[in-house]
């Protein structure tokens, strides 16, 4: 009792990171930055809500966790700590842009191991905590800005 099931789910929060070569590798789940730097010790993770035009470009700490939603680039070594250019920004963009336009229009397929329960029913439109046993069950629901 109390499994919830969607078959109408359209998308999955993931972390994103462009990496140097203009693919895109999704994370449905928190990783930390270390486990990409060690598959490629040439590269540092940054984060793109932190790059500004003529700012220094910044790792991400190694045991940073990616979020979910979140955008990263993956930059070669030599560029840490060097000024963003406009022309490298848009460069950037364009990577990027591209990366999630092939990714979008490719057929995805997220395979989960566990179903999740849903922690709280409604009863009637009680908070769910009258001790009844019968009555309608509703899941409470909210919009999930993004």
């Amino acid at each position: 009792m109390g499994i919830c099931n969607s078959c109408e789910s359209t998308s999955v929060a993931t972390a994103k990171i462009i990496l140097q070569d203009g693919r895109l590798q999704e994370f449905s789940y928190p990783i930390k930055a270390w486990y990409l730097l060690q598959k490629d010790p040439t590269i540092f993770i940054c984060n793109s809500d932190e790059m500004e035009f003529g700012d220094k470009i910044s790792a991400i700490n190694a045991e940073e966790e990616l979020q979910l939603g979140q955008l990263y680039f993956a930059m070669p070594l030599k560029r840490l700590k060097s000024r963003l250019g406009a022309e490298e920004m848009a460069a950037l963009a364009v990577k990027a842009s591209s990366a999630l336009k092939r990714t979008s229009s490719s057929n995805k397929l997220f395979v989960f191991s566990q179903q999740k329960n849903c922690d709280r029913v409604t009863r009637n439109g009680d908070d769910g905590d009258s001790g009844r046993r019968r009555g309608k069950k509703t899941a409470k629901l909210s919009v999930i800005p993004e």
